[in-house]
């Protein structure tokens, strides 16, 4: 494996300014981060600017972080909110 294919990978959560959640995946946060807020980010987060990163977890390769994505996506609102409360009291 090279160096960059071993590289942390992220799953992120971010509020966007209507108080939605939008979650994604990346292998550099503030760069996607600005991303977003530029305008440049996923088309969901377009019209939704500034978003603010309110969760984040390091996975160890991409596979992985496109797995968790999936998983998180998948939740109700209500039980991401809860994981993003229970990281942010720990």
């Amino acid at each position: 494996m090279t160096t960059a294919e071993k590289s942390d990978w992220y799953v992120y959560i971010l509020r966007c300014t209507d108080n939605t959640l939008y979650t994604g995946i990346t292998n550099d946060i503030n760069r996607r981060i600005a991303e977003h807020n530029r305008g440049v980010g996923a088309k969901y987060t377009r019209g939704r600017t500034p978003v603010e990163l309110v969760f984040t977890e390091t996975l160890p390769d991409r596979s992985a972080a496109l797995r968790r994505e999936l998983v998180i996506k998948r939740m109700k609102a209500a039980e991401k909110q809860l994981m993003i409360e229970q990281t942010e009291s720990s």
